[in-house]
């Protein structure tokens, strides 16, 4: 069998069909709910784990350890509710624990009255525990530094405000001192907080002299303090300093060296061989009750927004370097599930069905700035959204907009729709904002309601505080559609590209305007965000617009990119030239052949040997195994005896369809040398994001 298929053919496949017909045919995994199938989910099932942790945006983490559970906060910008805070016990599984504020409104701005703060907004959380205390340290551009402090992790929240501090971090030192480092350039701010947290202490201000970065992370650790932070941008990397005083001397190391885990800087088809990727580049660290230390980290992933990854860390002459034994500063995109005490089967962290028929929304939602909650009920028509048309010049300008994070790598999102309370001047549907952003949804004018698609030029550069840009032409569909409609956005991360679509039956969708060219930029500051809108272009309020049954469909959830063909005799081709895998019966070297030279030959064909956790071994037809050495990979006849780290290798399945194999000999990747059939060696680094560089493999399984 073929062991991927092309995201396109998947979207296009799936544009019509309803959301019951694509849940039915997800898979199901060892150990996995059903909605683990159907819903993105890092747990293989198998004792490992997958990255990201969440396929979907979650900015700038920071994750503590509280005896046996570990907490993550993250960042929200300009969204309502604020501070995403989130709950798990095994580093791999996690739920949403809450909010640190249901209503981050700190003036006319933060409601969308006369501005905006998009793209600013509150971000680059600290979360910390002391004395019983979770406190949560948070800047917001324009209003200063939050500080939220609470008994639990689901609140409530107490807040008060100081004076800002750029991408700041706390310490509770063990004498009682708290420290506080912040800034994006050497030399860094150390300043010192007074113990009920509510002023800076005069004077004390120490600092760190090093070539550091921004988002910091502090901690102190069997005695030295650890500050990590991350260099400015999409690729780059993470250093770390220590001290043994919080006065130095800092001795500066890099953390993180050109780890990508597989994502290009562009969409995977327009990837060139050299391509550097979106690398790792600002995360926290974290022990485990058994002393395993870990990172959760954030990269780039186009317009989806920036991801978060769980990696190992090893310490090295005293500092937490990303990766394992023999490959420091690089990261397995699959590895085994930390040892924290506690097993879990597989869940998915986030659900984003809705049928509104609760008496609240799903956790999910959240409003684009401080909403008008006098403008929005789910009672007063039970079972549905009711959102009131405010006035508004455009989308990009209206209050009120509901929205979520679209999971990846592809998802579809529906909703239904009845606009018989709408009054002229309302427009209502569904969105992606962005900038530019795009809608598909209703008009109503005195004489007659037209369905029409909008996609927003993006004006101003794409950066925050830009104008806003000219006024753009709709697409104009159908003339008085059914009051009653369906309403679709398919998105496709692999392309960066969105297709709208409605339907009067819920059943066969048709598409409207062309595919809408996905970005992230600058000026949200995240990446798209599908929306639910009403807003009136009168200047003065209008009707009203009723939601139900919001669901979203995740096509690649699940399925071939999990698969590892245990039992099977397969045959391994290069992604970067089309050559084959082989054992040479004369030197009993690995090798790769050209694809002409391979088709009948034996020698290219391994039975894949399950050793668990996602670990294989592989026989060639001789019976002997694929062996590393120092000399390089060899063909080994183990003469009865079980495979050793030698012979094992972690399968770590990339997305679209690509698969690594890291040794457990030396925590290194298979890989031929492009375009040079010969020796294939056991010493690439990680795979390189365009799949060209020789480390990654396409399978086939053969008679």
């Amino acid at each position: 069998m073929n062991s991927s298929l092309p995201a396109r053919c998947l979207l296009a496949a799936l544009l019509a069909l309803g959301p019951q017909l694509a849940r039915a045919a997800a898979p199901e995994i060892s150990g996995a709910s059903g909605a683990a199938a159907r819903h993105w989910t890092a747990d293989n099932g198998n004792g490992t784990y997958s990255n990201p942790l969440f396929y979907e945006e979650f900015e700038d983490p920071d994750v503590i350890r509280v005896g046996e559970d570990y907490y993550l906060a993250g960042t929200t910008m300009h969204m309502n509710p604020a501070v995403q805070l989130m709950h798990s016990r095994d580093l791999v599984n996690w739920e949403l624990a809450g909010y640190c504020t249901n209503r981050l409104d700190l003036g006319p701005a933060f409601r969308l009255e006369g501005g905006n703060i998009y793209g600013r907004g509150i971000w680059a959380p600290c979360l910390r525990y002391h004395d019983g205390v979770f406190y949560l340290f948070s800047n917001v551009n324009g209003a200063g530094l939050l500080v939220f402090r609470s008994r639990s992790i689901s609140g409530p929240w107490e807040m008060n405000q100081l004076p800002g501090r750029h991408d700041l971090s706390v310490l509770f030192d063990d004498d009682g001192k708290v420290y506080v480092i912040s800034g994006g350039g050497s030399p860094y701010p150390i300043d010192e907080l007074a113990p009920d947290l509510r002023s800076f202490i005069p004077g004390a201000r120490h600092q760190l002299v090093g070539r550091m970065g921004e988002g910091h992370h502090l901690y102190k650790v069997k005695g030295k303090y650890v500050d990590v932070s991350a260099i400015p941008g999409g690729t780059v990397d993470q250093m770390v300093a220590t001290a043994d005083s919080i006065d130095g001397p800092w001795t500066v190391e890099r953390m993180v060296q050109g780890e990508s885990l597989g994502v290009t800087t562009v969409t995977p088809q327009r990837a060139q061989p050299g391509d550097r990727g979106l690398t790792l580049h600002q995360g926290g660290i974290v022990d485990t009750p058994a002393g395993d230390w870990w990172s959760i980290i954030m990269s780039d992933h186009g317009s989806a927004g920036r991801m978060v990854a769980l990696v190992p860390v090893t310490w090295s002459e005293g500092f937490p370097l990303i990766g394992l034994s023999g490959n420091p500063r690089k990261a397995p995109n699959t590895w085994v599930k930390p040892n924290t005490g506690h097993s879990q089967a597989p869940q998915p962290a986030f659900i984003h069905d809705d049928n509104f028929d609760g008496p609240r929304l799903n956790p999910l939602w959240q409003w684009n700035h401080a909403p008008d909650d006098a403008k929005w009920s789910l009672s007063e028509k039970p079972g549905v959204l009711r959102l009131h048309s405010l006035p508004a010049t455009n989308f990009y300008s209206a209050r009120n907009s509901l929205c979520q994070r679209p999971p990846g790598p592809e998802s579809i999102m529906t909703v239904e729709l009845d606009t018989t309370g709408l009054l002229p001047g309302d427009t209502a549907g569904l969105a992606l904002l962005s900038s530019p952003y795009a809608w598909i949804g209703v008009v109503k004018t005195d004489g007659e309601t037209t369905l029409q698609m909008l996609e927003s030029p993006g004006g101003g550069g794409g950066r925050r505080g830009a104008p806003a840009p000219p006024a753009p032409t709709p697409t104009v569909g159908a003339t008085n559609p059914p009051a009653h409609l369906w309403l679709r956005v398919a998105c496709d991360f692999d392309t960066d590209q969105a297709v709208f679509s409605w339907s009067a039956d819920g059943r066969q969708f048709t598409a409207l305007g062309k595919p809408f060219p996905m970005t992230f930029q600058l000026r949200t500051f995240q990446g798209v965000r599908p929306a639910l809108f009403n807003f009136n272009t009168t200047g003065q309020t209008g009707g009203y617009a009723d939601f139900d049954n919001y669901t979203v469909v995740e096509p690649r959830a699940r399925g071939l990119e999990r698969s590892i063909p245990v039992g099977q005799t397969i045959r391994l081709t290069s992604g970067a030239d089309g050559t084959v895998l082989a054992g040479d019966a004369g030197t009993m070297a690995l090798i790769n052949l050209p694809a002409e030279a391979s088709a009948a030959n034996p020698s290219t064909r391994f039975r894949v040997v399950d050793l668990g956790l996602g670990r294989v071994a592989f026989q060639a037809a001789t019976g002997a195994f694929v062996s590393v050495a120092e000399d390089g990979v060899r063909i080994k006849d183990l003469a009865g005896q079980k495979p050793t780290a030698a012979e094992s290798f972690q399968w770590i399945n990339l997305l679209r369809g690509d698969a690594t194999f890291l040794s457990l000999q030396n925590h290194r990747y298979l890989a031929t040398q492009p375009n040079t059939p010969g020796r294939v060696t056991a010493t690439a680094t990680s795979p390189r994001p365009a799949r060209k560089g020789g480390e990654c493999f396409t399978w086939k399984a053969v008679d």
